[in-house]
């Protein structure tokens, strides 16, 4: 129970903020980032403790399905309320905070795989934590597009009043998302690099599906740049190229870890 502690109080968190931030955008009112940044850090601390004790044991560290998307969550959750305190990007914490409380409560529910301390050297320590930040920067490029996506709808559609108007100008929004594409495609080539460097076969038969999709997703995160760049790609162009990366990646990662951990039962890093 003393274990569990800290994601309870991370749930709790989680709910109220998010409660929050649903009645001022339902009112039409601006957030208080004064009080609303430092109650997320609480929670992503809180967040932090609970995942520490889940995925350390004596007998090596559990990283099963929903503890790797714990962790990957609660450092989305960190990265945008650090970044919250200089860009407007506190609006993705509608989309973050429920969907954090139910990770948070379905790894506390949920036995995960254990895998021996001695597995784990210093470089594949640096390909996952390399892994985990890639994952989240994208992951935050992503709810960036979808949120790009629904305010370009509404402004086609001359909806330009209500909820639309607590959001940025679409062409900061636009700035935003690539500015946050670029830091994610840095980390995921450096990822993929020490993937290859560090682990003794990237195409073993536990590791290829999630090799190809993972260069698959590098791919078209490239092409999105490089279209942003030469062509000057926004839009509803960007926000499909962001989709499609952002899936690739998901799959390449939580796709091969479903299978293999609750299909086939058997630890997967």
């Amino acid at each position: 129970m003393i274990a569990s502690a800290p994601s309870i109080t991370a749930i709790l968190l989680y709910l109220v903020s998010g409660g929050y931030l649903s009645v001022q955008i339902a009112k039409l009112q601006q957030i208080q980032r004064n009080w609303l940044i430092p109650l997320s850090c609480i929670a992503v601390v809180a967040h932090a403790l609970g995942i520490y004790h889940l995925v350390f044991v004596d007998e090596g560290y559990r990283l099963g399905f929903f503890t790797a998307l714990s962790l990957i969550t609660c450092v989305v959750n960190l990265l945008v309320a650090l970044s919250g305190l200089r860009l407007p990007i506190l609006n993705l914490f509608v989309f973050l905070f429920p969907f954090s409380a139910c990770v948070v409560l379905a790894s506390l529910f949920t036995e995960s795989p254990i895998t021996p301390s001695h597995n784990i050297s210093p470089g594949l320590f640096t390909h996952i934590t390399l892994s985990v930040l890639a994952y989240s920067l994208l992951t935050i490029a992503t709810l960036h597009a979808l949120l790009l996506a629904w305010q370009n709808h509404q402004l086609r559609a001359k909806h330009m009043t209500g909820r639309v108007r607590l959001l940025p100008p679409l062409q900061t929004m636009e700035s935003l998302l690539f500015d946050v594409v670029w830091a994610g495609q840095i980390t995921l080539t450096l990822s993929i690099f020490s993937g290859f460097l560090f682990l003794e076969d990237m195409f073993a038969q536990t590791l290829v599906h999630k090799t190809i999709l993972s260069i698959l997703a590098w791919v078209l995160f490239a092409i999105l740049l490089w279209g942003r760049h030469i062509w000057g790609w926004r839009g509803n162009s960007a926000i499909r190229w962001t989709l499609a990366g952002f899936c690739s990646l998901m799959v390449a990662y939580f796709g091969s870890k479903l299978v293999i951990e609750f299909i086939l039962n058997r630890p997967i890093v």
